[in-house]
């Protein structure tokens, strides 16, 4: 689909974003998990609530490069705030980390991905990511490294900022719901919840998809 150089490209950098986020999960996985699982955060939220939503905003931001436990600060923050402002809060920390690797990635690689590749394969490229780059992105959500590395990614192709901002939101809204949910009843995910989660984004997904091909 893409030509050979930026093909190249392409797996380098992903290769490399796993590599990276791999060893900082084995590096610092285990301390992490320990000082910010949900009990924990549960506790330091309950007592500091009135800015505590800072701290968790904060803590999923830095998910972008460090293996904070997301899940287990999503599922604080409903416990904490209740199911609707719980899930506002984590929302909002989802979209900002995607947002930051996008950012990044659009100002600060994308000279060097144009030096080392042609105008033809970049819009190849960016018509991939407009079609399905979302879905990819709305699924990452649920996946430990993958909404980081497709975050990137959609900032290099570039994505269209809206297609990519409504995905994102989407699939972080989505996740940032059933996490929530069950800080507020339960530890452990019930069967459907996973399904669930991914088939209602992806819906709305491609209804937005079918109306921006019709205008």
């Amino acid at each position: 689909m893409y030509g050979p150089r930026l093909t190249k490209i392409l797996l380098l950098l992903g290769l490399s974003l796993v590599v990276v986020f791999l060893l900082s999960f084995v590096l610092l996985g285990d301390h992490l998990e320990a000082l910010f699982s949900m009990e924990r955060c549960r506790e330091w939220f309950a007592e500091s609530k009135p800015w505590a939503w800072l701290i968790a905003i904060g803590l999923l931001i830095s998910d972008l490069v460090l293996p904070v436990p997301a899940t287990g600060v999503m599922a604080a923050t409903g416990a904490v705030y209740g199911f609707w402002l719980g899930t506002l809060i984590s929302t909002v920390g989802s979209v900002l980390a995607g947002l930051t690797g996008y950012a990044l990635a659009r100002w600060a690689g994308r000279g060097y991905v144009e030096r080392m590749s042609t105008p033809d394969e970049i819009h190849r490229l960016q018509e991939f990511f407009d079609r399905w780059g979302g879905l990819g992105i709305i699924i990452s959500r649920l996946l430990p490294i993958f909404p980081e590395v497709l975050s990137v990614m959609a900032g290099l192709a570039p994505m269209h900022f809206l297609r990519f901002l409504t995905a994102l939101a989407l699939g972080g809204g989505a996740v940032s719901a059933l996490y929530n949910y069950l800080g507020i009843v339960s530890r452990d995910a019930p069967a459907y919840g996973i399904p669930l989660v991914l088939l209602v984004p992806v819906g709305i997904w491609l209804i937005v998809i079918l109306l921006w091909r019709n205008k």
